[in-house]
């Protein structure tokens, strides 16, 4: 069987998508596993969107801690046999999975854009050399692991008449010596990049933080959202990190992204890369963003956004 986990709702939709095409080549099944959630409506709803049973385990956890929730993993693997385990790539997610391929002594590929079955065997594709080449990595034995970052598979609509099985399941975990003395939430402004539909970014073009507001009045036209490059958020802290998008940044997927005074390396590509339309702004004819852009202006960011945020505004009208 194909074991999907995550502790972000949404990354597991994302997740059982793909879990259901490797299962189909496979001849198996989808499980979904929760722990320590008592939301049968997020249970059935797994099953809705592809799960075909769904483990909810207690563990008498408060909250998440790699050595344990490894330990109620490979627990559920012993009875259900799973080939391959699917984990969203988030900041837990990448501890845990990797915590679960040691206990299990098992392969580990992370951050995979696709699964596949070639031959028989689960084979995966993923960024190297900050995504100047593609890794294809195939597993020789049982079970394999799995991170998926989000955003990488368009969850499967909700199908109300699938059925499913909900299994309810006490683990026994092994309480490992290490504690959790605080958790602090991290302080966050209003942007999510992450969800946006449109975002308008910018680089080490502009000259200066206040005419960042040249990005700002046109995303508002479009009802969309600020976006920066590295520098922006890193370096000159212009914009919150909120903002930042990139390899270390917020990887997104808009229908619409533009990039305002970005050169296009490759550090920023990979996370913009999967956009629907890509629109590039730059005075450089030879700028790298060019090449991964669908359309694109040379010109002078300061005449040319002013312009164009006019145009949509009459457009919009």
């Amino acid at each position: 069987m194909v074991l999907v986990y995550s502790d972000d709702k949404k990354l597991v939709f994302e997740l059982l998508a793909k879990a259901r095409d490797v299962s189909k080549d496979l001849n198996e099944k989808v499980t979904a596993v929760m722990i320590d959630s008592d939301d049968e409506n997020l249970a059935r709803e797994y099953i809705m969107r592809g799960a075909d049973r769904v483990f909810v385990v207690k563990t008498g956890l408060d909250t998440f801690k790699g050595e344990e929730y490894a330990d109620a993993l490979k627990k559920v693997l012993e009875d259900t046999g799973d080939g391959v385990v699917f984990v969203g790539s988030n900041k837990n997610g990448k501890e845990l999975a990797a915590r679960l391929a040691a206990k299990l002594d098992a392969g580990c590929v992370t951050d995979c854009f696709n699964v596949y079955v070639e031959d028989g065997k689960v084979t995966t594709e993923r960024m190297v050399y900050s995504g100047n080449a593609v890794a294809v990595e195939r597993f020789n034995s049982k079970p394999g692991v799995v991170t998926i970052p989000s955003k990488v598979f368009d969850p499967l609509p909700k199908d109300e008449s699938r059925s499913g099985e909900v299994i309810k399941k006490d683990v026994k975990v092994e309480m490992y010596p290490s504690k959790i003395v605080d958790v602090k939430e991290m302080q966050t402004g209003e942007v999510n990049v992450e969800d946006a539909e449109v975002i308008v970014s910018c680089g080490r073009g502009f000259k200066k933080k206040e005419d960042i507001k040249l990005v700002e009045e046109l995303a508002e036209v479009l009802r969309g959202t600020t976006g920066c490059s590295r520098p922006i958020a890193a370096d000159l802290k212009w914009l919150s990190e909120d903002h930042w998008i990139g390899l270390s940044g917020h990887k997104v997927k808009p229908k619409l992204y533009i990039a305002v005074g970005i050169s296009g390396q490759i550090q920023h590509i990979a996370g913009m890369r999967d956009s629907d339309v890509v629109v590039a702004i730059n005075k450089d004819p030879e700028a790298l963003i060019f090449k991964s852009a669908d359309y694109g202006i040379v010109g002078d960011l300061y005449e040319v956004l002013p312009k164009l945020t006019n145009a949509v505004k009459e457009k919009m009208k």
